[in-house]
C-alpha cells in the first residue's frame, strides 16, 4: 500500500462512519423522539421500550448472517444492499399509521442495516495497522452516539412540525445519502483475500486456494475467547442502553423537565459518547492493549451507574451532570470489544468474528429497554439503577481471564505494524503459549497455498514458534521491501 492507500484509508473511514452514523440514527435515535412515539401510539413506558427494540431485533436476527456475507463479497456490495434496503423500509414506516406495521418495518430496517456495522468494521480491520486501528476504530464506533445524537437534536423539531411521520423520511433520506456515499468510496485494500466457500478447484489461482482454506464460521462458533469476550459485551450493553432509552424519561417524567430539554441533554451526553470513544481507542493503541482498558471500563460503567442511582433525587442540574458523565462512560467501550473481536478471528474471518460479538451486544439490546423499563415500573428509577449496575460488575469478572488478542501484552506500537497485516489480512494467526510460561506468541503453520498466496500478494514471514519471535516482509511490484503499513 503506497502513499496513495495510506491516505485512502481515511477516505474509507469516512464513508464508513457516515454509513455507521445513519443506521444509529433508528437504532438508537428514536429514543429522542419518545415522547412523541408514545402519544401517537398511546405506548406506556415498556410498550415504548418494545417499540425501541423493533430495529435491535431486526438486527439480531440477520447479523450472524451478514458476517459471512461481508467476509465472501466485501464491504461496499454489502453495505450498499444494508443502506438502501434501510431507506427503503424507513420510507415504508413513514407512509403508514398503525404500530403493528411500523414496528415490522422498523424491524425490517434493522434487519437490512445490520450489514453496515459488520462491513464497516471490517473495513477498519483490513485498511488500518494494529497501532492506528483503536483510533479508526474509536473514530467509526464514534458514529454511534454521533448518529443518535444527532438524531436527538434533529428528531424532535421534525416530530413537532411534521409529526412522526416526517421524523421516518428523514431517517430515510440520510440512509439514502450514505449509502450513495459507500457505493462511491468504498473499496477493498489490494490483494485483499476473500473468504470462500467449498473444495479449491484445480485451476485456482493462490489467493482463491489461501481463501477457501480460510477459518470457517465453525471455528468461530467453537472459539472459547470470543464466547468470554461476547458474553462480557453483552453485558456491557446493559447500561448503555438504560442511559440510551431513559435518559430522556428519567429527565421529562421522573423530573419534570421538558422534552425538548431532556432531549438536548440526551445530544450532549451522545457527543461526549463520541470523543470519549476516540479517546479511549487511543489510549488502546498508546497501551497496545484491549482487554485492559475493557475492564477498567466496566468497572467505571458499574460505579457510574451506582452514582446515577444515588442522583436520581438530587438537584437537576447535579442530575444532568451525573447523566452526561455516565453516558459517556457507557457508550465509549464498544470499539475496544469490537476490535478485539477482529483480532480474535480465525484467518479470513474477521467480519463473521465481529458479527458474533455484536450479535450478543443487539441480543443484550433488545432485552434491556423493555425489561428495565418494566423495573422502573415496579421499583423506581433509583433501585432499577442500581439493579441495572450489577451487569457490568459480572462483565468485569468475565473479562478477567482473557488475555490480548495477540496472546501478549506488548508495549506502546511494538511490532503493531506487522500485527496489523497479519489481523487485517488473515495471513497469520496467533495461539497462545505454552503452558507455564505464560503467554507467548505463536505462529501457526499455513497450508502450502496460503504460503503461495502470501508469495503472490508480495508478503514474506519468517517465526519462531518456539521463541515467540516473528517477522514479516512485504515487497511492491518493483522488489522493494516495504513495511507491513506498505511504507518503504
Amino acid at each position: 500500500m503506497g502513499k496513495t492507500g495510506v491516505r485512502y484509508r481515511w477516505v474509507v473511514l469516512a464513508a464508513g462512519t457516515a454509513a455507521q452514523a445513519s443506521t444509529s440514527a433508528y437504532f438508537q435515535g428514536l429514543a429522542g423522539v419518545g415522547p412523541a412515539l408514545r402519544a401517537a401510539h398511546g405506548l406506556s413506558l415498556g410498550g415504548l421500550g418494545l417499540l425501541l427494540a423493533c430495529p435491535t431485533v431486526g438486527v439480531l436476527a440477520t447479523l450472524l448472517v451478514w458476517g459471512p456475507v461481508v467476509d465472501r463479497y466485501g464491504e461496499r456490495p454489502t453495505m450498499a444492499v444494508g443502506l438502501f434496503g434501510a431507506a427503503a423500509c424507513l420510507l415504508g414506516a413513514g407512509l403508514v399509521d398503525g404500530l403493528a406495521p411500523r414496528a415490522v418495518l422498523l424491524g425490517l430496517a434493522g434487519a437490512v442495516g445490520a450489514s453496515v456495522t459488520t462491513a464497516s468494521g471490517r473495513a477498519v480491520l483490513t485498511w488500518f495497522p494494529s497501532d492506528r486501528r483503536g483510533l479508526a476504530m474509536g473514530i467509526r464506533q464514534c458514529a454511534v452516539p454521533l448518529g443518535s445524537g444527532l438524531a436527538a437534536a434533529c428528531l424532535p423539531p421534525a416530530a413537532g412540525r411534521f409529526g412522526v411521520h416526517g421524523v421516518f423520511f428523514a431517517l430515510a433520506a440520510g440512509c439514502l445519502v450514505a449509502g450513495a456515499a459507500a457505493v462511491a468510496l468504498i473499496r477493498e485494500p489490494p490483494a485483499q483475500p476473500r473468504a470462500a466457500a467449498g473444495p479449491v478447484s484445480a485451476g485456482a489461482t493462490a489467493n482463491e486456494a489461501a481463501a477457501a482454506r480460510a477459518g470457517s464460521t465453525r471455528d468461530v462458533l467453537r472459539d472459547r475467547r470470543l464466547w468470554r469476550l461476547s458474553l462480557a459485551a453483552g453485558l456491557l450493553i446493559v447500561p448503555q442502553f438504560t442511559m440510551i432509552a431513559f435518559l430522556v424519561e428519567v429527565l421529562h417524567d421522573g423530573r419534570g423537565m421538558s422534552a425538548a430539554r431532556a432531549a438536548v441533554v440526551l445530544t450532549v451526553a451522545q457527543a461526549a459518547g463520541a470523543a470519549a470513544r476516540i479517546l479511549v481507542g487511543v489510549w488502546s493503541d498508546r497501551a497496545g492493549a484491549r482487554m485492559r482498558p475493557l475492564r477498567a471500563l466496566a468497572v467505571a460503567a458499574a460505579a457510574g451507574m451506582a452514582a446515577v442511582a444515588a442522583a436520581v433525587g438530587a438537584w437537576v442540574p447535579l442530575l444532568v451532570a451525573v447523566l452526561v458523565v455516565v453516558a459517556a462512560v457507557t457508550v465509549c467501550w464498544n470499539g475496544l470489544a469490537f476490535t478485539a473481536a477482529g483480532e480474535l478471528a480465525p484467518p479470513g474471518r474477521a467480519a463473521t468474528a465481529m458479527s458474533f460479538e455484536n450479535s450478543a451486544n443487539f441480543g443484550s439490546a433488545v432485552l434491556t429497554p423493555p425489561l428495565v423499563g418494566l423495573l422502573i415500573t415496579g421499583v423506581g428509577w433509583s433501585s432499577a439503577f442500581l439493579l441495572v449496575a450489577l451487569a457490568p460488575v459480572a462483565a468485569a469478572f468475565l473479562l478477567g481471564p482473557l488475555v490480548e488478542p495477540s496472546g501478549r501484552r506488548p508495549g506502546p506500537r511494538a511490532g503493531s505494524r506487522a500485527r496489523g497485516l497479519a489481523a487485517g489480512a488473515g495471513d497469520l494467526s496467533f495461539v497462545a503459549g505454552h503452558p507455564g510460561t505464560g503467554p507467548s506468541f505463536g505462529l501457526r503453520a499455513r497450508s502450502r497455498a496460503r504460503e503461495a498466496a502470501n508469495h503472490e500478494t508480495g508478503r514474506a514471514c519468517v517465526g519462531d514458534p518456539g521463541h515467540g519471535r516473528f517477522r514479516v516482509r512485504a515487497t511492491g511490484g518493483d522488489g522493494g521491501p516495504r513495511d507491513a503499513d506498505g511504507a518503504r
